[in-house]
């Protein structure tokens, strides 16, 4: 059996201990929440919108980004914040960089009700989108009191744009917008340009690999869509060259996805958004 610890001893042992707890308890929240979390909020009437969430390593989040995936939408998100669908889509394999940029982040996933085929393939511009996104934008500010941006890359432009021209910020709707790859030709359905972007009265930012190609997506679209934001407070076009292109031109390894050139096209888009303060 180990003797006692003699009292002066012990005190100093004591007041070590309060100290580091009390260092451990002035650390920044942040700090200690980097790690992604799964969130599910109610939206609808019996429906949640689950989405991936992320802070900075450390300090305040300098915006909130809401991701939109392409395609199909349907990220399967599971318990744990892996992804069964849609891994490798820009916005996805990067969210942990705008994290690092100093971004509260969320990646959005099929709401409840939309959890098999066609998931929001088809819903991208409906109520019942609309209203879970809302929630989601709601959420966010109740987490930080910094702007929140809709970010969307190919069919998650559609979401993004749709949102937008949906809600103003008075109404909760987004304090600025990012479409990346826009979906520029649809003619299944009704493409960004279809949209009234001339009401928006938030800044945009349009992302573009000028060797897009998908063909709803081709670069020569770009100017007419630049033309229908110049009536917003402020709008600029990034264009891109670059990287690699593998497989199908429409798909995340290609120049669409932005495959090779990730990190500068995040960056790029983090200090458009700091700067752009709405």
């Amino acid at each position: 059996m180990n003797p006692p610890l003699p009292s002066r001893r012990l005190g100093l042992l004591l007041g070590l201990c309060l100290a580091l707890a009390g260092q451990a308890a002035w650390q920044p929240a942040f700090a200690q929440s980097a790690a992604p979390r799964v969130v599910d909020i109610p939206t609808r009437p019996g429906v949640t919108q689950r989405f991936v969430y992320l802070l900075p390593a450390s300090g305040a989040p300098r915006a909130s980004v809401i991701l939109f995936a392409g395609g199909h939408g349907g990220l399967q998100v599971k318990d744990g914040g892996s992804y069964g669908w849609g891994g490798n889509n820009f916005l996805v394999r990067t969210h942990q960089q705008f994290a690092d940029a100093g971004f509260a982040v969320a990646v959005i996933d099929a709401p409840s009700d939309k959890q098999s085929p066609p998931y929001l393939g088809g819903n991208r511009q409906k109520p019942e989108h609309r209203a879970d996104v809302l929630a989601v934008i709601a959420w966010l500010r109740q987490q930080s009191p910094t702007p929140v941006w809709l970010v969307g890359t190919s069919r998650g432009t559609q979401s993004a744009a749709y949102i937008a021209t949906e809600a103003t910020p008075a109404q909760g709707g987004p304090d600025g917008l990012v479409l990346t790859s826009t979906i520029l030709l649809d003619p299944g359905g009704r493409a960004v340009p279809k949209m009234p972007l001339e009401t928006l009265a938030i800044p945009v930012l349009v992302v573009h690999h000028e060797q897009d190609g998908c063909k709803a997506c081709p670069f020569s679209e770009i100017p007419a869509l630049m033309d229908q934001l110049a009536k917003t407070p402020k709008a600029e076009l990034i264009s891109v060259s670059g990287g690699q292109s593998k497989g199908d031109p429409c798909e995340a390894m290609a120049y669409h996805g932005f495959n090779g050139i990730e990190a500068d096209v995040v960056a790029r888009i983090g200090g458009w958004v700091i700067a752009a303060k709405p």
